[in-house]
């Protein structure tokens, strides 16, 4: 059997760990997020290589300093590196410590780069018949693959071979180091060749074969720029292409026989993670190291079934109905609810036990060849099987527990499948730590809180290309998957439960959360309708106007290049036309984001503002045109985004896939957009938006007398600021006057600062300054308000809202004045936004159960911050909007009134 060699790319997974992961401190303070990742990824290959008895050798290779041979051919490699974060520094020396702990060699090498390291120990070991298996996703190392080597990205845990380095760079795996002499690399300032990039330099070397064939052969080239280029920029490639090759022949400190896999010794290892503080690493070490697992019983206790017996299926039931709690889940055949099928069903009424039911699986054994035919597959029809569940699913005395069932919801909605009463780990978990520890997906809370490592739905559908559908998963390999997720659900559950009531979160969970998980089911399920012509349409004029922007863009550029590289544009811009430079970022580039070219453009300079107006048309094209074109449902004829319920920080739902929360407004184009969203016909849309609700709750959190009464009065309260702040009757408060104390008003909420204001109205700093001031003295309970919101997140971690959902503040203790900064402006602002999502969410629990009981057929669709859009039957738009006006504002009872504005059209536009 072939042997394995695994090469760990130390100094590549540190950096990419460390940017992917969440913050994360050990009891000292000392951060070692990127540590736990590298721990995680560690134990990964250790328990694989328990399991396997071909995984024979592993080593984690590190660069042992930025010096290098490479600085002796071009003394500016790497030159102007960006100085590493802050928080990085003091978990280097931990990684090594990692690997002694885990007993792998950590290989480095003076005067080498890990790459070299990795590129030598690879080919050596390849020579010599063994497998290697490069654990990196840098592309400099892609230049590797070949027969017997090949790459893993640890991140996404998805392989690279030769098709994947191919839709990289356009080439093979020989000849990335051709494209990348070209190309150049910013970031590790190897110049390349000037406007040369990756795609272009791929067909060079697919056309020339070479580097050296391309440059001896630059004059025959016919553009006259890319050949000028070539010709004066030859050497600069060819020592470009030194830079990138990596050396094969570097000595190994270690002989490949001395990377063999061992045990680790369990006390030393465990020592370590809980020095760091990694509990939740505890029964996987117990299960790699081969010690009783001693950490959790769900380590150790399990016993799943498959049913495919019907009487079987019956006593199941029948004993379900006789608990309190039963946990449930679905598999199905899409995440997509509109296209999704139902494959099977999994349940667990005691902790280590579950069931897996499955109604559409083509293949029962993992044994069994995948053409095998599906009808010897046993397997209960789906009628049948809901047949006999329903009556649990129903049952009032069992509480149904699972993990995102808005999910199992919207798809259950089309077999006509009830579930009630019913609750949600992920909700609770939400409600309970929000985003103070990172994400609540059952694999992540299995992890935090029952320290177990589940089957993962890639160990058992597979990845990328290859990724098999759930239907085509063998039914072995399905019920163990299936059957614990619904026992770690239950788990999951008994462990969560309690903290609700414990942690005084119970109103929000019941009253506000819990609710809305049918409410947000049947919006997905529901969609919006869109106008596919007209969206065709649009983008049609705005793809005309693109082009004749870029014909006069190019004008001034004296040539074309590429708009949308900021690279080419900063070299044109900055360069070429000496337009006024900004300074240069880290990596040596100009920066050309939306402030520098504003900038440029208000002093008159005319090709920022077309490549202002080029961006603007090239995102409404791609982003909002093409996404929602390709987002309309062939089934439906309508668009079906999905609201996550635990992906904010202060309880607002999130909209994606796509996301129409931030379909923009302020311009014309923008509103052309809003019109494609349309009424089915006898409807119109109609949205209810709640106005100045922030505002108001800022007046009614910190008891402003004045805002109150200009609130109850109905008064304009940017006119009353304007008055109170610059000291002038409310008769000679001019529009321009009101515009400046409405960016005042919003701007404190946000924790403006007075170079902020004095930039969003385009008046001095000490004015704003003056504004700022005078707008605390007039109104002191503002400022009391946010002191006592940062010393409450100081010495709690956390602000709350009318409500009490607590919203986290990471960084409130930071001695980083910019991160400090940052989470004191989120402390005065979540219990805001907080209040604000958790009012308009009571508003939609409530207002289904209220069309129900006056008969009405208005749908809701829509939640966007604070409106809700609606398709409402003509017939009965009048009493439908005084009746959810009227609720709206009634919802909770408040000494500031909320006021709701009501907009009707035949499309969005129209009714907002």
């Amino acid at each position: 059997m072939t042997k394995k060699l695994y090469l760990i790319d130390g100094s590549g997974f540190i950096f990419r760990a460390f940017h992917a992961l969440p913050p994360l401190k050990r009891p000292d303070g000392t951060p070692v997020g990127a540590v736990y990742g590298f721990c995680n990824m560690l134990l990964r290959f250790l328990e694989a290589a328990q399991t396997s008895a071909n995984h024979d050798y592993l080593a984690v290779i590190f660069d042992a300093a930025r010096k290098t041979f490479r600085q002796d051919i071009y003394p500016a490699y790497k030159a102007h590196r960006p100085d590493v974060p802050e928080d990085l520094i003091p978990q280097f020396p931990l990684f090594r410590e990692a690997c002694t702990a885990f007993q792998i060699p950590a290989i480095e090498l003076e005067g080498y780069e890990a790459d070299d390291l990795i590129a030598s120990y690879a080919r050596k070991a390849a020579a010599a018949g063994i497998e290697v298996i490069v654990v990196s996703s840098d592309k400099d190392l892609m230049q590797l693959v070949s027969p017997g080597i090949t790459m893993l990205d640890p991140i996404k845990n998805k392989p690279i071979s030769h098709p994947e380095v191919m839709e990289k760079f356009g080439v093979p795996p020989e000849k990335v180091i051709d494209v990348q002499a070209l190309a150049g690399d910013s970031v590790d300032n190897v110049p390349g060749v000037p406007g040369i990039g990756i795609k272009t330099a791929a067909e060079l070397i697919n056309t020339y074969g070479d580097l050296e064939s391309l440059l001896q052969n630059a004059q025959t080239i016919k553009q006259p720029k890319r050949r000028q280029l070539l010709l004066d920029h030859a050497d600069d490639a060819r020592i470009s292409k030194q830079l990138v090759v990596l050396c094969e022949s570097a000595p190994l400190p270690l002989a490949i026989e001395a990377l063999e896999v061992k045990t680790p010794d369990p006390s030393l290892l465990k020592d370590f993670v809980r020095l760091q503080g990694f509990t939740s690493l505890a029964a996987r070490l117990d299960r790699a190291t081969g010690t009783p697992a001693s950490a959790t019983k769900a380590a150790i206790e399990k016993s799943y079934k498959c049913i495919t017996d019907l009487a079987e299926l019956k006593d199941f039931v029948t004993a379900a109905m006789k608990e309190k709690v039963v946990s449930f889940d679905t598999e199905t055949t899409s995440l997509n609810i509109i296209d999704a099928e139902i494959v099977g069903f999994s349940l667990s009424f005691k902790e280590g036990t579950g069931v897996y039911i499955p109604v559409g699986h083509k293949q029962s054994s993992s044994q069994l060849n995948f053409s095998a035919k599906t009808d010897s597959i046993t397997q209960l029809p789906i009628d049948m099987v809901i047949d006999c569940l329903q009556p649990l699913l129903t049952n009032p005395g069992v509480l149904k527990v699972g993990q995102n069932l808005k999910y199992d919801l919207g798809v259950m909605a089309k077999y006509k499948i009830e579930l009630t009463p019913l609750t949600d780990t992920m909700l609770m978990s939400y409600v309970l730590d929000g985003s103070k520890n990172g994400g609540h997906g059952m694999d992540e809370l299995a992890e935090r809180h029952l320290a177990y490592t589940t089957i993962k739905y890639a160990d058992v559908a597979g990845t990328g290309k290859n990724q098999k559908r759930f239907d085509e998963v063998a039914i072995d390999v399905a019920t163990a998957y299936a059957a614990e997720d619904a026992d770690i659900t239950l788990r999951l559950y008994n462990c969560l439960a309690p903290r609700i009531a414990q942690e005084k979160v119970t109103s929000v969970f019941e009253q506000i959360e819990r609710p809305l998980i049918p409410v947000i089911a049947e919006m997905e399920v529901q969609g919006i309708k869109v106008d596919e012509a007209l969206l065709r349409q649009l983008g049609n004029q705005y793809a005309l106007e693109m082009a004749a922007l870029e014909k006069e863009i190019y004008a001034l550029a004296l040539r074309p290049f590429n708009i949308g590289s900021p690279k080419q544009l900063g070299e044109v811009l900055f360069d070429e036309l000496k337009l006024p430079a900004p300074k240069k970022t880290k990596t040596g580039a100009y920066p050309t984001d939306v402030d520098v070219l504003e900038n440029l453009a208000g002093q008159g300079f005319g090709i920022a503002a077309k490549v202002l107006e080029w961006r603007g048309l090239s995102k409404l094209k791609s982003t909002y045109v093409d996404g929602l074109l390709a987002a309309i449902n062939p089934k439906t004829g309508r668009v079906h985004t999905s609201f996550s319920m635990a992906g904010t920080s202060t309880g607002r739902l999130a909209s994606s896939d796509p996301n129409l929360q931030n379909i923009p407004i302020r311009t014309e184009k923008g509103r052309q957009i809003r019109r494609a969203f349309i009424a089915e016909k006898g409807n119109k849309l109609v949205s209810l938006d709640y106005s100045q609700i922030e505002l108001r709750l800022l007046t009614e959190m910190a008891n402003v007398p004045q805002l109150s009464k200009a609130f109850k009065e109905g008064n304009d309260i940017h006119i009353i600021t304007a008055s109170e702040v610059m000291g002038i009757p409310l008769a000679e408060v001019t529009p321009d006057l009101r515009r400046q104390a409405k960016a005042i008003n919003f701007g404190i909420i946000y924790g403006i600062s007075a170079f902020g204001l004095a930039q969003q109205l385009s008046i001095p700093q000490g004015e704003a300054a003056g504004y700022i001031k005078a707008y605390f003295e007039k109104y002191p309970g503002i400022q009391e308000y946010m002191e006592k919101m940062k010393a409450f997140a100081k010495e709690h971690g956390y602000v709350q809202t009318l409500f009490g959902r607590k919203c986290y503040t990471p960084g409130i203790a930071e001695k980083n004045s910019g991160m400090r900064g940052f989470a004191e402006r989120q402390a005065i602002n979540a219990p805001l936004q907080g209040t604000n999502a958790d009012i308009i969410k009571k508003a939609m629990n409530r207002i289904p159960s209220l069309l129900q009981q006056h008969n009405l057929g208005a749908k809701m669709l829509l939640q966007v911050h604070d409106e809700l859009i609606f398709e409402v039957p003509e017939s009965e738009l009048e009493i439908t909007t005084q009746l959810l006006k009227k609720e709206m504002e009634s919802i909770v009872m408040l000494q500031v009134p909320l006021v709701v504005g009501v907009g009707v059209g035949n499309n969005w536009d129209e009714a907002h």
